[in-house]
């Protein structure tokens, strides 16, 4: 018989944040929840160390490190649950955090994936990077967070305690409707790594589902666990599968004018990293360019068979030049009349 709920931990080398953290996980989550470990090949001892260490939890040992996306896929695969919960490694949960959000879901049945509030593991008081209290994208697929614009982090003053309809919802700590999970056929294993989460939630929105925020369920992330926020490789996924993720979802009156639009403003970050003398990241966002050029005759077949249309929560402004140009810093200074 299916359980209710199958907390799914991702790990590759990660024995010490399966260490710092797990003991806190199985603390925590309740006895109405499996946790379960998928190890994506690792070549550490993380495996060896659950074992010894951590008995009664399931393993599950992917084949190869095919990434979050591919990874996350396989091990799904084989967990018979009502819900998943995608919980980074990197994650310290905070007591009574699964059922708010499971109630939540629970509400309604088109929900089709939910997150916690996302604070800082470092700056406990101030909201994290990868998810914050919800996000969202504006009209050229820049992805943004309700307590985070860019790298503008707020402090968590109770402004986000409620429960919201969001655009996205973070895959550090994402819940999501098992059946609704595998009828989308999961995540886009060609993303490898970021914004998969992002593409899920935009194709699930197409097919009429919801995408919430729970905002009295907390967790603390550490954050670039595998890849560090200057790294070239994380510059290269995000351009490259933003690119995917609009050709594959945009409805078709959008697409040509987005695209025209993103080439210059892409342009524009690629010619900031050279003035800032990163070379490797110039690199990425040529080679994320190319990469996507290359897979443009398949994502159009794609197109073809896919439903595309407008979806809401999407900010119809350019968030970049609301950021950088006239200071909006945080959510509340953003015209909420241009959510549609």
């Amino acid at each position: 018989m299916a359980i209710k709920t199958a907390v799914v931990i991702l790990n590759w080398n990660g024995r010490k944040f399966l260490e710092d953290f797990l003991p806190g996980v199985i603390a925590n989550t309740g006895v109405d929840a499996e946790i379960i470990v998928a190890d994506n090949n690792s070549s550490d001892d993380s495996v060896e160390f659950l074992a010894k260490n951590f008995p009664d939890i399931r393993i599950i040992k992917n084949r190869s490190n095919g990434g979050f996306a591919k990874g996350y896929n396989d091990a799904l695969a084989q967990v018979d649950a009502k819900y998943y919960v995608l919980l980074n490694s990197d994650i310290e949960v905070t007591p009574n955090w699964v059922k708010p959000v499971i109630d939540l879901m629970e509400s309604d049945e088109i929900i089709a994936a939910a997150q916690p509030k996302l604070r800082s593991f470092y700056e406990r008081e101030k909201f994290e990077y990868a998810g914050a209290a919800g996000g969202f994208i504006d009209k050229y697929g820049y992805p943004f967070c309700r307590g985070r614009i860019f790298q503008s982090l707020e402090t968590d003053n109770g402004q986000f305690d409620d429960n919201q309809e969001i655009f996205w919802a973070t895959g550090a700590c994402m819940f999501v409707r098992a059946d609704v999970f595998h009828k989308l056929g999961g995540l886009d294993s060609r993303f490898f790594a970021h914004m998969e989460e992002i593409d899920f939630c935009w194709r699930a929105k197409i097919q009429g589902y919801k995408i919430m925020y729970c905002g009295n369920s907390t967790v603390y992330h550490v954050g670039g666990g595998t890849l560090p926020k200057q790294s070239w490789k994380k510059t290269y996924l995000n351009m490259r599968n933003n690119s995917i993720m609009m050709f594959k979802n945009l409805p078709q009156n959008r697409l040509l004018k987005v695209f025209i639009a993103r080439l210059f403003l892409d342009g524009a970050a690629a010619l900031k990293f050279l003035v800032d003398g990163g070379f490797k990241n110039l690199f990425a966002v040529v080679k994320a360019h190319w990469n996507f050029f290359a897979m443009i005759p398949e994502l159009r077949k794609e197109r073809k068979k896919a439903q595309t249309k407008p979806v809401s929560k999407i900010y119809r402004k350019n968030i970049a030049f609301e950021h950088f140009l006239k200071g909006k810093k945080k959510f509340d200074e953003l015209d909420k009349t241009k959510f549609s």
